[in-house]
């Protein structure tokens, strides 16, 4: 099939102080949400001004990719579109149409599987589509990426220079803690057709990066940032548990590296910069947080890789993959199904 354009499609945040709690509702609809956790993630935003780093780092990866598009001789036009926030997707698919896109590919900011990181994408491209109507430029989405050299070996990179900042003669008391966003726990069990497929990713993907750096250091997995109801069980255990955990085994100095993203938006930043940094601090831990993939030449090269994949799928040489897990070129049945929320 051929294709005259790419999409980035990203989650959104806001940009003004006044955008913060429609954002917000957008974000929230449908999943009942504690009025009260509603106020603490709005009160995150206001910490920084009622701005999301996100928008900004789309805004320079978008640069990037139609940069190293051009370089590569690659001539396709690149949108971006999100799914709570301005620009919205459904606004995007509307100018593609009207700029003349018949066939797009769509490239997501999340590198993993699960309904929230793949399915929901989906989703939001079909609802984009349909609000444009039957005409609306088709959108295919890009293959998963959690085991890619150009995401993996960013993140390797940052865990590096982060781990040379901290005091070489406590290596033997140091510890890798890779973290991602907390799901509930029925979800991370639906995603994929033998389960736990989110997970299972992250773990692939944090003992790719550990093995690159430091195989000679412990790891974990952890998680951050979880919004449900308390009475819904999430993944865990979070990083700031694990940190006070980690203290009392002795551990002193941790490097925290959010592999479960792909820039340092406003869960990095509040989450990990902020309160996992305070909870270090207070427990006398070293803390370092290691970097994101952002606008890395190597990340942003996978993203032609991928696009190029697709363009030439009768090309025989293999995909450029790191890991063991089956890799798809998008959710067949059963890879990502929603679950009801309670």
């Amino acid at each position: 099939m051929s294709y005259d354009a790419v999409v980035l499609i990203s989650f959104g945040g806001p940009e003004r102080p006044e955008d913060v709690l429609p954002f917000l509702a957008n974000v929230t609809r449908g999943r009942n949400v504690p009025p009260n956790r509603l106020a603490e993630v709005a009160e995150h935003y206001q910490h920084f001004g009622g701005v999301s780093p996100i928008n900004q780092q789309c805004r320079d990866l978008l640069a990037a990719i139609r940069t190293d598009f051009a370089a590569h001789g690659l001539d396709l036009p690149v949108y971006w579109g999100n799914r709570n926030w301005h620009p919205m997707l459904a606004d995007t698919v509307a100018q593609m149409h009207h700029d003349g896109i018949r066939s797009a590919l769509g490239f997501v900011t999340s590198a993993y599987g699960g309904y929230s990181s793949c399915r929901q994408y989906l989703e939001d491209i079909a609802t984009a589509r349909s609000a444009v109507g039957p005409d609306a430029p088709k959108i295919d989405k890009l293959r998963q990426y959690w085991d890619h050299p150009g995401f993996v070996e960013p993140h390797a990179a940052a865990v590096a220079a982060a781990l040379a900042t901290l005091d070489a003669d406590r290596r033997e008391s140091t510890r890798l803690v890779f973290t991602a966003h907390s799901i509930p726990v029925a979800m991370a069990a639906s995603a994929g057709p033998e389960g736990g497929r989110y997970e299972a990713q992250l773990r692939e993907t944090a003992g790719l990066v550990a093995e690159r750096v430091a195989p000679d250091l412990p790891y974990d997995l952890v998680w951050q940032s979880r919004s449900g109801p308390p009475q819904v069980p999430w993944l865990e255990p979070d990083v700031n548990d694990h940190l006070r955990a980690l203290a009392a085994e002795g551990v002193t100095s941790v490097v925290v590296s959010p592999i479960g993203f792909v820039s340092d938006h406003l869960e990095v930043v509040w989450d990990l910069d902020t309160e996992a940094a305070a909870t270090a601090k207070q427990l006398g831990l070293d803390f370092v947080r290691a970097g994101t993939p952002g606008t890395d030449p190597r990340f942003v090269s996978m993203v032609r890789e991928l696009v190029t994949e697709r363009l030439n799928p009768a090309d025989t040489a293999p995909r450029r993959r790191l890991g063991t897990l089956p890799a798809w070129d998008t959710c067949p049945d059963g890879c990502c199904l929603p679950v009801r929320r309670p």
